[in-house]
């Protein structure tokens, strides 16, 4: 079952390597991102990928969200956080490349757990990207609620998901 606006958010653990102003190269080691404890609290941006560096994701939809990054936790957003079916390592390096820097957390979802729990995977086999995948989607999670989702019904689009929608809402 896909969540939605007044749901709790799933808990889950996503897993990180925080940035490192001094060496953004350094391979730290993997912080956890716990969905209900680190969201407690909180207004927390999710936004899903099918994966990093795929066309799409790298060309229009995270570099939108690093442009846009202060504007969206000006609205009082205190963490914007990015994550695909894709591991941590894969993530740190695709951060890395976009000049995330620390104004976006790039979690992988390598195991599916969140796509599972939140219904927001769909199948990419067709595409040879694997059987299970996240589906491009953004969300606005205050306190540990979903206030807002937006899914693509075309995953190779960005536009409900996109950083301008999204501040649009906030």
């Amino acid at each position: 079952m896909t969540i939605k606006a007044g749901d709790e958010f799933p808990q889950v653990q996503l897993k990180y390597i925080p940035f490192n102003a001094a060496n953004p190269d350094a391979c730290l080691s993997p912080q956890v991102l716990d969905t209900k404890k680190d969201f407690a609290d909180k207004k927390v941006v999710v936004v899903g990928v099918p994966g990093a560096f795929t066309p799409t994701c790298s060309a229009q939809h995270l570099p939108a969200y690093v442009a846009k990054a202060d504007e969206i936790k000006a609205k009082g957003v205190d963490l914007i956080v990015f994550t695909s079916s894709n591991d941590f390592f894969v993530l740190s390096a695709w951060g890395n490349s976009a000049g995330v820097e620390d104004k976006i957390i790039m979690a992988g979802d390598a195991n599916g757990d969140l796509g599972r729990a939140t219904g927001l995977s769909v199948d990419f086999s067709k595409f040879g990207l694997g059987s299970q995948r996240l589906t491009r989607f953004a969300a606005v999670i205050n306190d540990g609620k979903v206030e807002h989702l937006f899914t693509e019904p075309d995953p190779s689009d960005v536009t409900v998901t996109s950083a301008d929608n999204l501040l649009s809402v906030l």
